[in-house]
C-alpha cells in the first residue's frame, strides 16, 4: 500500500486536543506541536498563506504526519514540552540551558550543616533553590549565620560519639559562631529550632524569627540582663533592615509565580519572578531566538512550563499578563490593578532591561544581527513593504531669503554613509520657496541616480511637513518613481510623520529606535545643510570684497585663498608675502586697498 498524502493524512485527523509531529521524506521530525483541535490546527498549515519564510519552507518539507491524543490540553501542553525536550526537532523553540544554579542544602544528619552546592545528591537532605546568582545564595547564609550559629565542621555527632567524648570544640566556639553541639554544650531540639527558623527565611518568612527574638530580647531585659538584650536587638535590626529591602508588595501575596513577556519580530524575553511572603526570592530571564511564526501566548505558555520545572516551583497561583495554558491545579491570574498588577509591571521591566541589555551587547559583538533587528523593527513601525536598509533625508537652508541650498544625507544600514552625503545649490527658484526647492532637489537627485543606473533607496524622509511631502511627490510622479520608493515627511514640532495620501499622521513611541533614527538622519541633514548655507555666505561674502578689488580678478582670488587660507591673514599679510604668491603688481593693488 502506497503512504497516504498529506491531504489525506490531514483530513483523517480527530477533533480532539493532542500532540502532533511533522517529519520530513528522511523521516527526521521538524516539529512538534500541541492543539486543543488537532484537526483544525494541522489543516491551518496547509490552507492559509504564511508571512514568515521559515514556516513556508518546513510545510514543503512535510511528508509524513503522526499524532497523539490526549485527555486534555493541559495534558497535551505537558506532552509536547517533554517531546521538545527529547527529540529536540529543527524548527521548534529549544529552552536549553546547561547552567548547574546553586542550592542552599540543609543537610540530613543529626545538627544538619547548612550550606551551598551546585550538586543535588539525593540522600534525603533539603536542597531550596536554586538561585540565579551565588552572590544571593552568600548573602542569604550571611545574614543566617549572622542570625543562628550553626556547625560548619563534617563530623559524625552521633549521641555515642558526643557522649563518649570524641570530639573538643574549636575555635568557632569560641569565636560565638557554633554553640558546641559536638560537645554536649547545645541541645539537638534547640538546635532543630534554629534550623526550622531558618527554613523559614530561606522561604521569605520573616515573621516567626522577628516574633522568636523579639520575645528572648523582652525576656532578657525583663532579667536585666542588657547585654544579652542588646545583642538580640541587633539581630532583629538586622532581620527587619534585610526583609525591608527584600519586601516589594503586601506581604500577604505568598508563594506566587509571575511571568510576562516582551518580543520582538526575531526574539522574545521571558521574566519569571517568584514571590514569598511579599519578597523576590527568584527572578530570571529567558531569552528566545523564534524559529517559525510563534505567537506571544505560545511562547510564554512554553517558558512558564520550563522555568517552573527548572527551577522546581511547586506555586499553585500565576500572575501573566493575558490567558495560557498551564498545568492542572494551577491558577491563573491575570491582574488588572493594586499590588498584583504593580508585580506583573515589575517583572515587565525586568524582561525590557535585560532586553535593552543584550542590544547594547549585540551591537558590539554582533553588529550583522543589531542591524537585521533594527531593519526589521523600523519596517514593521513604518508600515513598509520591504527594510529600509538605504534610506535618503532632504532638508532646505535658507536665511532671511538668501543663498538658498539643500543638504541630502544617506544611511545605510542605520548608519550614516557620508561619502554619499549631496548638497544642492537651488537654481530655478527665485526667493524663499520651501516647497518649490524642495520639488527641484528631489527631481534633481532620482533624476541623476536614474541616469548613472545607481540604487535607489528604500525609504525617502522629508525634513517638513504635508507641503514638502505634496513637492517631493511631484518630482517621483514626473520621474515615474511614485510607488516604487516609500516616502515619508516628518513634522518638527511634535515629531509627526506624514504619508502621501494619508491626513492623520504616524506617531511612533518616543522612546523607539526607529524614531530615534529618523530624527538622527533629520538632525544630520540639517546640521549638513547649515554647514553648506554658512560655507557658501562666507565665501560669497569673502570673494565679493576680494573681487571688489579693481584688477583682481577670480583666478587671484583663488591662489590667494589656497596660499593664506583666509581673507583675514590675506588682510595681515605683507607685501612681499603677497608678492611671492601673485607678483609685485596685484599686491601692491591688496596692500593699497586695505590700507
Amino acid at each position: 500500500m502506497t503512504a497516504p498524502t498529506i491531504q489525506l493524512q490531514v483530513s483523517t485527523l480527530p477533533n480532539s486536543p493532542g500532540v502532533y509531529q511533522f517529519y520530513d521524506k528522511d523521516d527526521q521530525l521538524l516539529y512538534v506541536g500541541k492543539a486543543k483541535n488537532l484537526k483544525k490546527r494541522v489543516s491551518s498549515y496547509f490552507n492559509k498563506k504564511h508571512d514568515n519564510g521559515r514556516t513556508r519552507l518546513m510545510v514543503k518539507k512535510i511528508s509524513r504526519i503522526e499524532h497523539i491524543v490526549v485527555a486534555t490540553e493541559s495534558d497535551a501542553l505537558l506532552l509536547e514540552n517533554n517531546l521538545i525536550k527529547e527529540r529536540q526537532p529543527r524548527y521548534n523553540v529549544l529552552l536549553k540551558d546547561d547552567k548547574s544554579y546553586p542550592w542552599i542544602c540543609i543537610k540530613k544528619e543529626r545538627f544538619p550543616r547548612v550550606f551551598p552546592t551546585r550538586k543535588l545528591i539525593k540522600d534525603g537532605s533539603e536542597y531550596y533553590g536554586p538561585y540565579t546568582s551565588m552572590k544571593t545564595v552568600h548573602t542569604l547564609l550571611d545574614l543566617i549565620r549572622g542570625l543562628y550559629p550553626l556547625r560548619n565542621c563534617n563530623y559524625d555527632l552521633s549521641e555515642e560519639k558526643i557522649q563518649a567524648g570524641k570530639y573538643k570544640v574549636c575555635l568557632e566556639y569560641h569565636l560565638g559562631n557554633c554553640l558546641g553541639p559536638c560537645e554536649a554544650k547545645q541541645t539537638e531540639a534547640d538546635y532543630n529550632d534554629n534550623i526550622e527558623a531558618i527554613r523559614n527565611i530561606i522561604k521569605g518568612n520573616f515573621k516567626e524569627s522577628l516574633s522568636r527574638f523579639k520575645s528572648q530580647m523582652k525576656g532578657f531585659a525583663a532579667d536585666l540582663h542588657f547585654e544579652d538584650a542588646q545583642r538580640i536587638k541587633e539581630k532583629i535590626d538586622v532581620l527587619e533592615n534585610y526583609q525591608a529591602k527584600s519586601t516589594i508588595v503586601n506581604p500577604k501575596i505568598n508563594n506566587v509565580d509571575v511571568f510576562s513577556i516582551v518580543s520582538d519580530e526575531s526574539y522574545a524575553y521571558v521574566n519569571f519572578l517568584q514571590i514569598s511572603f511579599g519578597s523576590i526570592i527568584r527572578s530570571h530571564t529567558l531569552e528566545i531566538k523564534k524559529k517559525l511564526d510563534e505567537t506571544d501566548v505560545q511562547l510564554l505558555e512554553l517558558s512558564a512550563l520550563e522555568l517552573r520545572k527548572r527551577f522546581h516551583s511547586n506555586s499553585k497561583q500565576i500572575y501573566v499578563p493575558f490567558a495560557i495554558n498551564t498545568e492542572e491545579g494551577v491558577k491563573l491570574h491575570i491582574p488588572k490593578a493594586g499590588d498584583k498588577k504593580k508585580i506583573l509591571e515589575l517583572s515587565e521591566r525586568n524582561a525590557k532591561y535585560f532586553r535593552m541589555e543584550r542590544f547594547k551587547q549585540a551591537k558590539i559583538v554582533d553588529p550583522d544581527r543589531h542591524e537585521k533587528r533594527i531593519m526589521v523593527q523600523m519596517k514593521k513601525d513604518l508600515r513598509l513593504s520591504e527594510e529600509p536598509r538605504h534610506i535618503e533625508c532632504f532638508d532646505n537652508s535658507n536665511i532671511q531669503g538668501s543663498h538658498p541650498v539643500a543638504a541630502c544625507v544617506v544611511f545605510k544600514n542605520g548608519k550614516p554613509s557620508k561619502k554619499e552625503y549631496r548638497k544642492f545649490n537651488i537654481k530655478t527658484v527665485e526667493g524663499p520657496d520651501d516647497f518649490a526647492s524642495m520639488e527641484e532637489v528631489v527631481y534633481r537627485r532620482y533624476k541623476r541616480l536614474l541616469e548613472e543606473e545607481q540604487p535607489l533607496p528604500q525609504l525617502i524622509i522629508i525634513d517638513g511637513g504635508k507641503g514638502q511631502l505634496s513637492s517631493s511627490l511631484k518630482s517621483l510622479e514626473k520621474l515615474g518613481l511614485r510607488g516604487k520608493i516609500a516616502i515619508i515627511g516628518i513634522a518638527k514640532r511634535l515629531e509627526e510623520l506624514f504619508y502621501p495620501d494619508d491626513p492623520i499622521p504616524l506617531y511612533l513611541d518616543k522612546k523607539s529606535e526607529t524614531l530615534k533614527i529618523i530624527q538622527q538622519l533629520r538632525n544630520e541633514a540639517h546640521r549638513f545643510g547649515i554647514t553648506f548655507h554658512r560655507d557658501k555666505r562666507s565665501k560669497d561674502a569673502l570673494n565679493t570684497e576680494l573681487e571688489s578689488i579693481p584688477g583682481i580678478g577670480e583666478k587671484t582670488v583663488v591662489e590667494l585663498l589656497k596660499h593664506f587660507k583666509s581673507t583675514k591673514r590675506i588682510k595681515e599679510a605683507s607685501f612681499e608675502d603677497l608678492e611671492k604668491v601673485i607678483g609685485g603688481s596685484r599686491a601692491k593693488k591688496i596692500v593699497t586697498h586695505f590700507q
